[in-house]
This record gives structure tokens, C-alpha cells and sequence, in this order.
């Protein structure tokens, strides 16, 4: 987690470091971005020896929805992107048998740089944090009863992606992130498993900039 604090500062401090002069794109120093974006789980689980439930038998459904970012410029090659949506709502199933579902909000904050900003086609990369925050949890099994999961989570997020100019200020984005999302699975009140959701998380969509 130091980690992952320290590279978002550094990308943060390196981008605000840059001429002021760079900063006058004739592009323009924001952009904003709609997307379409397809969230596939990792599914990773801790066992459960006291109900013989094994590893890897607690799931998440994947899930596509539209997800809005807002990026700033500072400088030629250096960006700061706010990826934002509404809260989500997911499936959870235990040994391929459906037991409730819950939602996760997860904004993400990233530092990037990208390579060649002012061709046709502009690929970046970047890092961050992604907070998830988890809410209307409804998780029960049948001889167990209701179980819950942490409200909310921090982890890394990296990015790989593009834009390719389709027209003055219009672009096409291709976006591939990874992200760490976990939570412990609580049965009143006490930690009986750990999920390791983590998805990679695909996007297409359309950016302008101003």
C-alpha cells in the first residue's frame, strides 16, 4: 500500500513539475471520457474447513456498464485520471450455486504518462489507487445464514491503453486496468474466508478534449 501511495504522489509531483509553457496544448488540458467497460473477477477464495467449502468456490459475476473519467493534462506527457460510476451490483455464487448479491462503487485515481501526445495514435500507461466502496450486502447460505463482507477496500490499480484521434479534440480509447479488490467474508461479525475479486477490467469508448 506504501507503495502504491508513493508512485500516485511521485507520477502527481513529476506531472505538476512540468514547464508551464508545455501545459498550452492547443487541444486543450482536459479530457473526458465515456466508456464502456466489462469487469471480469479473478475469483480467488479462501477455503472454509468448518463448512468444507474449498478454495476458490466463492465468485463473483462479471459485469459490463459505463463508467465516465476525467482526465487533466500537466505538461506534454503527463496526465492525472479520475475514473468514475455508479455503485454495481453483483452476483456472488458459491460452488456455481447463486447466495446473494451486494454493490461496489470503485473510484480510481491514476497517474500517467503518455508516449506520444501529439500523433494519431497516443498509447499511455499509468498507476494508482482504487477505492471500492462495498454496500447492500445480501449474502446468506443455506445452515449458515446471513454473511457479510468489509465495506470498503484499497488497492493498486495499473493501466495500460490509447486514444486514437478520429477528428480534431474527438478520440477512440482502448483502456486495459488491473485492480486490487478484496474483502473478508464475515459471519457475525467474524472473518470466515477472504476474496480476492481483483478484475481486469477492459473499456472502450469516446474522449473529448478541451
Amino acid at each position: 500500500m506504501r507503495f502504491v501511495r508513493s508512485l500516485v504522489l511521485g507520477g502527481l509531483l513529476a506531472s505538476l513539475a512540468a514547464p508551464l509553457a508545455a501545459q498550452s496544448s492547443a487541444e486543450g488540458v482536459w479530457m473526458v471520457r465515456v466508456r464502456a467497460l466489462s469487469l471480469t473477477p479473478a475469483d480467488k477464495s479462501d477455503a472454509i474447513p468448518s463448512l468444507s467449502v474449498p478454495e476458490d468456490a466463492i465468485t463473483v459475476s462479471t459485469k459490463i456498464f459505463p463508467e465516465i473519467d476525467i482526465l487533466r493534462f500537466f505538461g506534454t506527457h503527463f496526465a492525472a485520471e479520475l475514473v468514475l460510476t455508479y455503485p454495481q451490483e453483483h452476483d456472488v455464487e458459491l460452488s456455481d450455486t447463486k447466495i446473494g448479491t451486494f454493490k461496489h462503487l470503485p473510484p480510481t485515481l491514476l497517474a500517467q504518462y503518455h508516449f506520444i501526445p501529439d500523433g494519431t495514435f497516443r498509447p499511455y500507461v499509468g498507476a494508482g489507487v482504487n477505492l471500492t466502496l462495498i454496500s447492500d450486502v445480501d449474502i446468506n447460505v443455506p445452515g449458515v445464514g446471513a454473511l457479510d463482507l468489509e465495506d470498503s477496500s484499497i488497492g493498486y490499480a495499473v493501466q495500460l491503453g490509447a486514444d486514437i484521434k478520429l477528428r480534431p479534440k474527438q478520440f477512440l480509447n482502448i483502456d486495459v486496468k488491473k485492480v486490487g479488490i478484496g474483502s473478508d467474508v464475515l459471519s457475525a461479525g467474524s472473518k470466515v474466508s477472504a476474496v480476492k475479486v481483483d478484475p481486469w477490467l477492459i473499456s472502450v469508448g469516446y474522449g473529448f478534449r478541451f
